[in-house]
């Protein structure tokens, strides 16, 4: 079986690539875009030299790369996606990619099993009330052009390949990771904050943080491969035990740096983003409305997090939060002290 990952090099990418080769995987294709990443890769690959690994090189926004990267593919683990950035480029970056990238998939006129990586974003929870659960079950989110780019940019990619399941029978899996984290991504969601003028607004207080770290998302991605019985299945992935705002913040001020810290409660910044949107409105968009009383309860409004479904198709997390949290501190603590 010819397997098929996009976004190969990227943080969680690589990680799925490994867990690849580490499951005894031979045959795999790797699409990355140009540039110098592929290093990492490659050091990773040579520890299996049985395997059969083929990279790729090109733009999903390509027809023709996409249908290279999808000749003879039965499995696609479906990464690749824009992060952040102005708004035609994450949608270019995450729909538009998408868009080839499922054309290209129809035009082999042949199944091919699709597993989609997503997000916690896509989910309308601003009307799920403070601690409200949040399950599979949860509606997509109604209002996305009250979210912010990466929301609404997600909702697109999403919809977009239910629209071709529907239309052109693409066996789909969806996964929606919480925050995905672990050495080298950055230290902090904005469910725990936002770092600004060198002070660090705490503005998830006692919340879940619905943490995964990047091994177990990535065996949560392998596992939905490997199950015919989660075709046309949405899948929640978040990890056991997960920690607070207050308790992640804590212990990273204690293991990385001692942040200023001003901690704001959640109906100060409920108050504090009614006043900037009607600001907003006054001044006819002269201050951006970077908070809003939509997005405040779309990001800090405390809910609560299952992986029940997921723990159902018998993954389970192999690295514990507490491991995982001293793990990614330490890696954080030596990115702070080499810069």
């Amino acid at each position: 079986m010819k397997i098929l990952v996009t976004g190969a090099a990227g943080f969680l990418g690589s990680v799925t690539v490994e867990r690849l080769l580490e499951r005894g995987e031979t045959d795999i294709r790797l699409f990355i875009r140009p540039g110098p990443k592929r290093g990492k890769l490659d050091q990773l690959i040579a520890k299996y030299p049985r395997a059969q690994v083929e990279f790729v090189t090109g733009n999903l926004a390509s027809a023709a790369d996409c249908a290279k990267a999808v000749d003879g593919a039965d499995l696609i683990y479906h990464l690749a996606a824009g992060m952040s950035g102005a708004a035609a480029d994450l949608f270019l970056h995450t729909v538009v990619t998408s868009k080839y990238l499922l054309d290209a998939i129809v035009a082999e006129k042949r199944p091919i099993r699709t597993v989609l990586v997503s997000s916690f974003s896509v989910y309308g929870v601003a009307d799920l009330g403070r601690g409200g659960r949040l399950d599979e079950s949860v509606a997509l989110e109604s209002h996305p052009e009250r979210r912010d780019l990466y929301a609404q940019a997600k909702l697109r990619q999403e919809k977009l390949f239910w629209e071709y399941r529907e239309k052109h029978g693409l066996p789909l899996t969806v996964l929606r990771p919480g925050v995905i984290y672990g050495p080298g991504a950055k230290p902090f969601s904005n469910r725990v904050g936002l770092k600004l003028f060198g002070i660090f607004l705490h503005l998830g207080g006692s919340n879940p943080l619905p943490l995964t770290y990047v091994d177990n998302c990535a065996d949560a991605i392998l596992a939905a491969g490997a199950t015919p019985e989660a075709e046309g299945q949405v899948f929640n992935v978040v990890d056991d035990n997960l920690p607070t705002c207050s308790r992640f913040l804590k212990d990273y001020r204690k293991e990385v740096e001692p942040l200023r810290v001003v901690r704001v409660p959640y109906f100060a910044t409920m108050w504090m983003s009614r006043a900037v949107e009607r600001y907003h409105h006054w001044s006819q968009g002269q201050l951006p409305a970077v908070f809003t009383p939509y997005k405040t309860a779309s990001m800090w409004a405390g809910n609560r997090f299952s992986n029940a479904k997921m723990k159902s198709i018998g993954w389970t997390p192999l690295v514990p939060t507490e491991e995982g949290m001293r793990r990614a501190f330490a890696s954080a603590k030596m990115q702070q002290a080499a810069s």
